[in-house]
């Protein structure tokens, strides 16, 4: 004799339905969040390499600084300001002679901005160059390096006073050279360092970085 077949009752399918919604919404949190999670990192991504490429580029502009005896000892190599760095900077290319340029950092609605002027042997075209960049003016096309930034703090080092935040800084010549064997001392009173803070909107804490002005 053939048994009853039984099938679910409601209340059974009722829990196995609620069981299965249960599942389906603790599934799709998980999937935001890590959707979320990847975004953002992303974007962290995105920032940070832009900041490494802006301070590479920083490293290689002061470790090309130009040297104060190439242009004369009455004009600057280097001038700093509350969110903005100028810096002349000595160009070499391949079977050319090497030539001199001026490059401004400036923060701009928070951009960071790099501008450079065209690379010369003229030194009117380097005092043109250097008059319009420390007083706002453009020297050459905008190159946004990198967005979102608060503020831009600059210090320089000298071995004669240590760190500091002189608006306008104009090395001295250079001494002459010691008798005894090997290179001259460094002068003092010439920086040999500059400290660029960076602090993030979408960080609490500053991104700082030290370079050395002139070839390590």
């Amino acid at each position: 004799m053939n048994g009853k077949r039984r099938g679910f009752t409601l209340i059974e399918l009722l829990v196995a339905i609620s069981v299965l919604a249960i599942v389906a919404v603790l599934g799709w949190r998980g999937l935001d969040s890590i959707i979320r999670a990847r975004v953002a990192l992303t974007s962290e991504l995105e920032e940070t390499r832009g900041l490494q490429l802006a301070f590479a580029q920083m490293q290689s502009d002061c470790g090309n600084i130009v040297d104060q005896g190439t242009i004369g000892a009455g004009r600057q190599i280097l001038d700093t300001q509350a969110g903005r760095l100028s810096l002349v900077r000595t160009v070499f290319a391949e079977n050319q002679p090497s030539r001199i340029q001026v490059v401004s950092y400036r923060l701009e609605n928070g951009v960071l901005i790099r501008r450079e002027s065209l690379a010369t042997r003229d030194l009117n075209e380097l005092d043109t160059a250097w008059k319009a960049a420390t007083s706002n003016g453009e020297i050459g096309p905008a190159v946004a390096l990198n967005s979102d930034i608060d503020n831009m703090a600059i210090r320089v080092w000298k071995e004669s006073t240590g760190w500091t935040s002189d608006a306008s800084i104009a090395p001295t010549p250079a001494p002459a050279p010691a008798p005894v064997q090997g290179a001259a001392p460094l002068n003092p009173a010439v920086p040999s360092g500059v400290e660029v803070a960076l602090h993030m909107r979408n960080r609490g804490a500053r991104l700082v970085k030290i370079f050395l002005l002139g070839p390590a």
